[in-house]
């Protein structure tokens, strides 16, 4: 690690519900980062399946902090909890399937640091029990306008500075809290790609359909009321990110 970015702390956001299965690796993947400098901050939602049981393993670990919530939440209302706890110059986010790879921060922080940018992301690779994909290799670059018919931006693979997301949100929806967000942050800075595949992204075969059909609704309704899209913007706006997400994830 350059002496740059070597005393640099980075906070990261991991919500979870019901994830035992996979929440350990997720978790794990974050203590093997060669970059040091970190906290996770993990706010569970009422989960009522074995998670506890796996979380209290790391009560004990000084760079995690655990919030537990008897209230069920969404994953909105998780993110921006933990958006209050925030101490680090910078945020980072993994959902509770996804797994790092173990150079993740310190490649994507010194990247950030030597450009100076403020909102990276980085290439990843879908994986499931039933599928085969190829790696994700979203543009090099993305503008508010780019994002709006491409949203390939993977959440887990994020990494920004605080100061531009200081007042930001997820807005409160089933689910699509994340496009919110991320069109929040692009309506102001741009988003850079960091060149490389430092994420494994967890696919959930048994509720792709359903799931892309309610992606659909609520970009929607994000655009008409957030981003105050006319019928036909917001129609064009959906019709490139069903092409978008048909390229990467094919037929399903």
């Amino acid at each position: 690690m350059e002496k740059k970015t070597s005393k640099i702390n980075v906070d990261i956001i991991l919500p979870n519900y019901n994830s035992y299965k996979y929440i350990e690796a997720s978790i794990r993947s974050v203590i093997k980062q060669s970059y040091k400098h970190w906290r996770l901050i993990i706010v569970d939602s009422s989960s009522d399946d074995e998670t506890p049981k796996i979380l209290k393993k790391y009560k004990k670990n000084k760079k995690i902090k655990i919030f537990n919530f008897k209230k069920r939440m969404t994953a909105a209302k998780s993110r921006n909890f933990a958006l209050k706890k925030i101490k680090s110059k910078y945020i980072a986010f993994i959902d509770s399937d996804d797994i790092w790879d173990s150079t993740k921060l310190e490649k994507q922080l010194n990247y950030m640091e030597l450009n100076n940018y403020n909102f990276t992301f980085t290439q990843y690779l879908p994986f499931s029990n039933k599928k085969k994909y190829k790696i994700i290799k979203p543009r090099d670059k993305f503008s508010f306008e780019d994002f709006i018919g491409d949203t390939s931006i993977s959440t887990s693979s994020m990494i920004l500075r605080k100061e531009i997301i200081l007042g930001a949100k997820f807005t409160d929806t089933p689910i699509c809290e994340d496009y919110f967000f991320k069109c929040l942050i692009l309506k102001n800075d741009n988003a850079f790609c960091y060149p490389e595949c430092l994420l494994k992204y967890r696919i959930r075969e048994e509720s792709l359909q359903g799931n892309k059909l309610k992606n659909l609704y609520w970009i929607w309704i994000i655009n008409k009321d957030f981003n105050k899209f006319n019928f036909f913007s917001n129609l064009k706006s959906l019709l490139f990110i069903s092409i978008s997400s048909l390229l990467r994830y094919g037929f399903k």
